[in-house]
């Protein structure tokens, strides 16, 4: 089918889609919703079978879903209709919650249901629980509509008026989520600023400065007066509720053009003056043993590494590699991986050029020690997204792992042709070919594990299942006691050393570095321009034509004339 994604941004959600359907043979081009004209443009261009809309902030236009037939994912179960689905759920703190695609008909998330699927809720930050178990239900569903579609003997089930499980809900407002610091409970404020993670953050004070608050953590084994932030931690500020504390690990003051940016480091005269508090439930990097198998585990937020995340990185790599494991598992976190340097911390920085080239140094340090370890066997285990550089810190391992849910932004031009480190240009031809690593960095596309797989970007595919901690390990020991491990070792050793000879590391790194200098200090300043834009989320004035097929060339159209929806 030929199918146009009309979205408001290419979220991760937009792009897992985007995988998943041309995966599957679809001819699929994207629209960002710009305006009305634009997108009755992009119609009459694409000339789709099916529009899908998996995240807009406005109604399709009517003489579009009147003209071709349009789905809506609706993040909520059947019946659910309002702006903030997932905020409400997470703020009353509902078992369980659901996703719902329906036809977009003259009435707001009411249209005929195509298919829908539910989910346990567990306590999390709703942008966690939208680029998991948000993404997978709708993903299943949507294939699903598509296939009814496809099959043309399935109709939508519409709605009755009086169906009990109608619900319409407004606006969740900074009023409905309030934290009241005197009376409400851990697990209330948990909820509250859960709730707003991402979009918009929870307003609230902190030192007497208003701020909006992110990244929530039960803080274990501490207290103190409700309201007062007693204990810092790797970035973090603890706060004390009525019954413990709440770890706040990123805050954006409300100031025009502030940035979202580590708690700690945002009132640093303050938390100088507080204790650190480790193992106590706020731990972005973190070590574990399990017999002949070692676990690096990073949870970054956001995915973003800044300059003092990537030595703090080396320096457990560097204090992992000290103990007598024969296997190292490099864990990243279960909504990113990574996402390569930090964006905002470099925007934030006296000068923005200076901190660009701390960080991409920072992170080849942390890509050439793990390239470098010849002692033992690394796997890096990529349970969630993945973005930029942080894709090719990830090849700097012997074997890559990856989960069937995740989606691979292996490439940089998007931020104002960014040329990009980490010894990609070592790293990726060895694995996928030069002509491979040549189309995958210009076609700037996203990549699902499937295709990564095929392209040798990524060893294993593995389920959810297959993902806990006990089959991770268990994956690892198989490893370390293969009998074929101590060979494996010396071929390693071998070829690291022949590469070594034909061209030193060093050299790519000076290449790379010659080219990313340019990006940082050089007359062209699209690279800042784009990073300001992406950080402030700028509204993109057109859709990129690496994703708008229907723009880029003609060879895409066909005879003038819509399908008409039944």
């Amino acid at each position: 089918m030929r199918i146009l994604l009309l979205s408001h941004s290419f979220n991760s959600l937009t792009q897992r889609l985007h995988v998943e359907l041309r995966e599957r043979g679809h001819d699929v081009a994207v629209e960002l919703d710009i305006h009305a004209d634009v997108t009755r443009e992009s119609v009459a261009l694409h000339r789709p079978d099916l529009v899908i809309a998996p995240f807009l902030k406005r109604a399709i236009p009517d003489d579009v879903w009147r003209s071709v037939r349009c789905l809506v994912v609706h993040p909520g179960p059947p019946g659910d209709r309002g702006p903030a689905a997932l905020d409400w759920a997470v703020l009353e703190g509902v078992p369980e919650w659901g996703v719902t695609v329906l036809q977009a008909d003259d009435e707001f998330d009411a249209g005929p249901v195509w298919a829908s699927r539910s989910f346990p809720m567990r306590r999390a930050a709703k942008s966690s629980l939208y680029r998991s178990e948000v993404t997978s239900c709708a993903v299943a569903a949507v294939l699903e509509a598509v296939a009814a579609i496809e099959s043309g003997r399935a109709t939508p089930r519409p709605m009755q008026a009086d169906d009990p499980r109608i619900r319409v809900r407004g606006p969740c407002r900074q009023a409905d989520r309030m934290i009241d610091w005197q009376h409400d409970t851990t697990a209330a404020v948990l909820r509250k600023i859960n709730s707003a993670d991402g979009m918009p953050g929870l307003v609230d004070s902190l030192y007497l400065q208003d701020v909006r608050l992110f990244d929530a953590h039960e803080a274990h084994d501490i207290s103190g007066v409700p309201g007062t932030v007693v204990a810092q931690c790797d970035g973090a500020l603890a706060r004390a509720t009525v019954d413990g504390a709440v770890w706040i690990g990123h805050v954006r003051r409300l100031a025009p053009k502030s940035l979202k940016l580590p708690a700690a480091k945002v009132f640093a005269a303050e938390a100088a003056r507080l204790p650190h508090r480790r193992g106590c439930g706020y731990a972005p990097i973190r070590y574990r043993e399990h017999g002949e198998v070692g676990e690096l585990a990073f949870s970054l937020y956001n995915g973003a590494m800044s300059t003092s995340d990537c030595e703090a990185l080396l320096a457990a790599y560097h204090a992992a590699l000290a103990r007598p494991t024969k296997v190292l598992l490099l864990t990243g976190g279960e909504d990113y991986w990574s996402n390569g340097i930090h964006l905002a911390a470099i925007e934030a920085a006296d000068s923005a050029a200076d901190e660009s080239w701390r960080n991409i140094n920072a992170i080849d340090d942390l890509a050439r020690a793990i390239i470098e370890t010849t002692d033992r066997l690394v796997v890096s285990v990529i349970r969630g997204n993945a973005g930029a550089g942080g894709v090719f810190l990830s090849l700097a391992a012997d074997e890559v792992w990856a989960s069937d849910q995740v989606v691979l932004n292996p490439h940089y031009k998007d931020m104002g042709n960014l040329y990009g480190s980490e010894y990609w240009t070592y790293l990726l031809p060895r694995r996928a070919g030069a002509a491979n690593a040549k189309r995958i960095t210009q076609c700037r596309l996203p990549m699902g594990a499937a295709e990564a797989h095929r392209r040798g970007i990524v060893d294993r595919v593995l389920s959810s299942a297959e993902l806990g901690e006990a089959n991770l390990v268990k994956h690892g020991a198989a490893m370390a006691s293969d009998t074929d491990f101590a060979a494996r070792l010396a071929a390693k050793q071998t070829r690291r050393a022949a590469d070594e000879a034909e061209k030193p590391l060093q050299a790519y790194r000076d290449q790379e570095l010659r080219r990313m200098k340019l990006n940082f200090y050089g007359f062209d300043p699209s690279y800042h321009v784009a990073r300001y834009n992406f950080i402030h989320k700028v509204p993109k004035s057109r859709t990129p034509l690496t994703i708008a097929s229907h723009r880029s060339t003609r060879a895409h159209r066909r005879p003038a004339g819509m399908a008409v929806p039944s």
